[in-house]
């Protein structure tokens, strides 16, 4: 997401120790558009084949994919990726104003987060993200002190890099999908969801390999490209002061919208994640999109009622980790046989509604715990394995609702 020029910050205020209520509700609204892509996985064991459940076939299915790819898929997650990187550079800020040595910290951090995503990948969800950004994190370190204009050039050639890719792969149908035999290994998947703890396990641990192949390919790269954006518009305090950047936010929505939904309704007409030519076109106009939706929501909240549902949805964002491996937990408990076992029973269109339930349940509970917890259950770990001790557990004086 690219922002207006304007100075760099290298001394920021000390109210910029204090946590950004935008970072939260943003990370917030991104988790949604994470969960109302993952939880596809969960319902049916053919989406990760790249080819539709056959139970559901009719134009209500077709609708509801045709929303999911539009206006979700490879959007939610470059903003929750844009956001890892903007909030590395308060990390960083913030080690600085305490005098503490930044590296080890978070490297520590780092390896928290590729455990935790690790034991996610495996017992609950092969598509975790965090070991992924675990592992990216290490690069981001290395490269963390490049100006801001660089860091956004250099988004900008991964992105084209990983488009050209595609494309290539496109011309040469390398990428092309058997439906048959991916029908075929999708009613394989879905059987093993159906069984057991075991069976979920051992067929998280058979997908590993095609998801590390996904990483290196196109999810790692383009979500350190965003990392970078964000770490650019960390310099630039975008979301420190969105008042100096009214030029950009007003901009952005006007570019972002057209071409992004564009390319968006292109993606989701061939095919989606099946198309090696949709998923290039998504790599170069998805950020254009996810860029208008965190301008939007960034001017919105600036509105009264807009400062009302930042407040709202800022503590599920707070805790985000927690509610991201929360998601998957609840997902698995629904779908699979280690809980009710209604994978490949529920249509596209009633996933959505789940996951707007889940996500609304979450803000609720979120706010419930953060009234009482300065830190998500996950995040307390996290924090403690980071700073090399044992955070503070409950608020004191919380009060009781």
């Amino acid at each position: 997401m690219s922002t207006a020029p304007s100075a760099p910050s290298t001394t920021p205020p000390p109210a910029e120790a204090r946590r950004i209520l935008d970072i939260d509700a943003l990370r917030s609204f991104a988790l949604f558009g994470i969960l109302v892509v993952n939880i596809d996985y969960f319902a049916s064991g053919y989406p990760f084949h790249q080819v539709h459940d056959p139970a559901f076939s009719s134009a209500v299915d077709g609708a509801a994919r045709w929303t999911t790819a539009v206006f979700f898929e490879m959007k939610f997650s470059l903003l929750f990726s844009f956001l890892f990187g903007y909030s590395f550079t308060l990390q960083v800020d913030s080690a600085r104003r305490r005098g503490a040595d930044f590296r080890p910290r978070f490297l520590r951090r780092l390896a928290a987060l590729l455990v935790i995503g690790l034991l996610h990948a495996v017992l609950l969800f092969q598509g975790d993200i965090l070991s992924t950004y675990a592992l990216l994190g290490l690069l981001l370190l290395a490269v963390h002190r490049i100006r801001p204009r660089t860091a956004l050039v250099a988004a900008g050639v991964i992105t084209a890099l990983v488009a050209v890719q595609f494309l290539a792969m496109a011309a040469t149908g390398v990428a092309d999908v058997d439906t048959g035999t991916a029908e075929a290994a999708g009613a394989r998947t879905a059987d093993a969801l159906a069984g057991g703890p075991l069976d979920l396990v051992a067929e998280h641990v058979r997908s590993l390999p095609h998801m590390a192949i996904a990483l290196v390919g196109m999810q790692g790269p383009v979500a350190f490209a965003a990392f970078l954006a964000g770490l650019a518009a960390g310099r630039y305090r975008v979301l420190a002061d969105p008042g100096a950047h009214q030029r950009a936010l007003r901009l952005l929505p006007w570019v972002g919208f057209p071409v992004g939904l564009a390319g968006s309704v292109f993606f989701a007409g061939v095919g989606g994640t099946a198309s090696a030519a949709g998923v290039a076109v998504a790599v170069l106009t998805a950020p254009l999109l996810a860029g208008a939706y965190a301008a939007t929501l960034l001017r919105f909240f600036r509105t009264g009622a807009g400062g009302r549902v930042a407040a709202a949805v800022a503590p599920a964002g707070r805790t985000a980790l927690t509610n991201y491996l929360l998601q998957s937990l609840v997902c698995v408990l629904l779908f699979t046989g280690v809980g009710l076992g209604l994978v490949g029973s529920v249509p596209p269109a009633a996933t959505l509604l789940i996951a707007a339930g889940i996500c609304l349940l979450q803000v609720g509970a979120s706010a419930w715990w953060t009234a009482r917890h300065p830190y998500g259950p996950v995040e307390w770990v996290l924090r403690a394995v980071t700073n090399a001790e044992v955070p503070r557990w409950s608020r004191s004086g919380a009060h009781r609702r």
